[in-house]
């Protein structure tokens, strides 16, 4: 990344700030590529959600919808979610422990839903921060996917939002993200042709450029098959017409394919057609890249096919001297699992969709394809109706000599929506000044994790509450209930005062002594003390209280709840500052051991995934 500025601001604001970020960009600057690196290089825990199956599957991750159990109606502010079923203890562990949640195709994200994603995260995670306090990387080009708005959903979302795109979100608004913009193009090369492309997703291209643009109108132009031209369509029937009569149009009879479908894969998420059907000499494009190695294909080549049978079908694309002996693929249906030995988010295969990975290629609509890269294509937009539709048509092609216009593109034809050009043009700014923070916004993350370290609040408040429990229905043991009271105060004056004086000296000490030698030993040696200090008050008071029971159920569910947030606060607590303790102070070193020791804890103290279970109330004499 070291290539593209851009790109590498873009990976620093990620692994080495909290601060969330929405990478937008042009179609053809990299986004998805970086999407991938992150994937692949990030140290930190992440999951990767997207608005549609299709998308999710291509981006290696989940749906939102899917992850987050959300319901498909419009999401009210301030409106709780009844979950379609409870979050299970997997789901929970890893909410709690993640650093990033990376949201593709954001464009596509309605406002509503991203407040829904904050609801969940807040639910789980931290309720006093905006999405639980979790950064956010959203990737996507608002003037190219736009999100879907029924009548209905419309209706009801107006009385609480200004616009349905995701900057609507009013958890978004909350939160300082940073904007950076891609502007480098690695899919066009002709200077000219990028920058009519620019003007026209800007809503403002210059009359000399349509005239240069409609240059490539042809009316009546009929490919030659070798040429793979395909024509980019703007609704699904006209696709779907266009791609029958050319089949029809084909000696021969009609082969057709049924996919096999194993386990869980629902079908709205299929990658490919359930029964594909296809003819000798039928253009078809490859919907998936070549995964054997031999790099025969990728996602978007068109070909025709050459041979065709039940056993096997064989393509030939422009410019090869070889059939490409076309096989099987596999797309998986995953979800997010932690492996309990290395405890690192991962994907399980939930199901397997089997299939020949090509679809008929005459014709495809303009939604579908969003991210492919053509050489040849035939442009029919004259019935365009959202906005970013012809500009996401005309740059899926590599260049101008190399598109047709079916009719001519004029400016009613380009639509624009103005609330997304004034979001544009107000980042446009903040982008430059969110390059300028990168500097102080690491240092700013570097401190905040220190002071995480030492910050015993969970622990303090955890204790109180216990305690409270003790004071309100546990009077008749007054030694149980005076050492709690003894604890805390040896809790307050040995570990809470001590770590306020010492986070005042971290909020002041200076940048550079910070990475100093000489601090970075002070860190370790506070970490040994403070955890000492919890050895010795916490334990004896968590084994004293587990012989504690209570005859009223209430009291018995309260009294171990209080519990268990105490024991789990302090084991995670005590385990990371031992392990911090053993070596100097690195961010993604502390991290890795703090989510570690959540899902530690957590195991622990929960082992069942703290399930409800009935059952006999038992009485057993607390030591008084």
């Amino acid at each position: 990344m070291e290539h593209n500025k851009e790109l590498a601001t873009a990976w620093e604001f990620v692994e080495h700030t909290g601060t969330s970020i929405f990478l937008t960009g042009k179609a053809g600057t990299g986004k998805t590529t970086f999407l991938k690196t992150v994937r692949e290089r990030s140290s930190k825990r992440m999951i990767v959600v997207a608005p549609t199956g299709v998308a999710a599957i291509n981006a290696g991750g989940v749906t939102i919808h899917s992850f987050f159990q959300l319901p498909i109606t419009p999401y009210v502010p301030g409106a709780s979610i009844r979950d379609r079923y409870d979050f299970s203890k997997e789901k929970r562990r890893i909410i709690r422990s993640l650093d990033m949640v990376v949201i593709d195709e954001i464009s596509m994200v309605r406002a509503d839903l991203l407040d829904a994603i904050d609801f969940v995260l807040r639910r789980y995670r931290d309720a006093t921060q905006p999405f639980g306090g979790v950064q956010l990387l959203m990737i996507g080009d608002l003037q190219q996917l736009t999100p879907v708005v029924t009548p209905r959903d419309a209706e009801v979302l107006h009385n609480y939002y200004s616009t349905p795109y995701f900057f609507g979100s009013k958890a978004l608004q909350q939160i300082n993200y940073v904007t950076i913009q891609l502007t480098r193009v690695y899919r066009q090369q002709d200077e000219r042709f990028i920058t009519i492309l620019n003007h026209i997703r800007d809503g403002n291209p210059k009359s000399y450029e349509l005239a240069l643009l409609n240059t490539r109108c042809k009316y009546s132009f009929v490919p030659r098959p070798e040429d793979g031209y395909i024509r980019l369509t703007t609704h699904n029937r006209m696709a779907d017409r266009y791609n029958e009569y050319e089949l029809q149009k084909l000696p021969g009879r009609c082969i057709g394919f049924d996919a096999e479908v194993k386990g869980e894969f629902p079908s709205q998420n299929y990658p490919a057609e359930e029964r594909l059907t296809l003819k000798a000499g039928a253009q078809v494009m490859f919907i998936k890249n070549d995964t054997s190695g031999r790099h025969l294909y990728y996602n978007g080549r068109i070909g025709y096919i050459t041979s065709i049978s039940k056993n096997g079908i064989s393509v030939r694309c422009s410019g090869d001297n070889e059939d490409i002996k076309v096989e099987q693929q596999e797309w998986e249906n995953t979800r997010y699992v932690i492996n309990p030995s290395t405890k690192v988010i991962e994907t399980q295969v939930q199901g397997v969709f089997r299939q020949y990975p090509l679809r008929l290629a005459w014709a495809i609509t303009i939604h579908k394809s969003q991210g492919l890269t053509f050489e040849h294509a035939i442009i029919d937009a004259s019935r365009s109706f959202a906005p970013g539709q012809v500009y996401v048509a005309l740059s899926r092609c590599k260049s101008l000599e190399g598109l047709v216009l079916a009719s001519p593109i004029n400016e009613d034809g380009i639509i624009n929506d103005s609330r997304v050009s004034d979001y544009i043009s107000r980042q446009q700014q903040a982008a430059e000044e969110s390059i300028e923070q990168l500097p102080d916004l690491k240092e700013e993350y570097y401190r905040t994790q220190l002071l995480d370290m030492f910050n015993f609040t969970d622990i303090y408040n955890a204790q109180q509450m216990l305690n409270r429990v003790l004071l309100e229905h546990f009077r008749s043991y007054p030694r149980m209930t005076l050492f709690h009271k003894l604890v805390l105060q040896n809790i307050k004056t040995k570990v809470i005062d001590v770590a306020y004086k010492w986070l005042t000296v971290i909020r002041h000490t200076s940048v550079t002594d910070m990475h100093s030698e000489a601090f970075l030993l002070r860190v370790r040696r506070s970490a040994d003390y403070f955890a000492a200090e919890l050895k010795a008050q916490i334990p004896e008071l968590l084994e004293k209280t587990k012989t504690l029971q209570s005859q009223n159920q209430r009291t018995a569910e309260l009294l171990e709840e209080r519990y268990k947030d105490l024991w789990m606060a302090y084991l995670q607590k005590e385990n990371l500052l031992d392990l911090m303790a053993e070596e100097p102070f690195d961010v993604h070193v502390y991290m890795r051991h703090k989510q570690e020791t959540m899902l530690d804890a957590t195991e622990k103290v929960n082992p069942d995934g703290g399930q409800k279970k009935r059952r006999k109330r038992r009485v057993i004499k607390a030591q008084a």
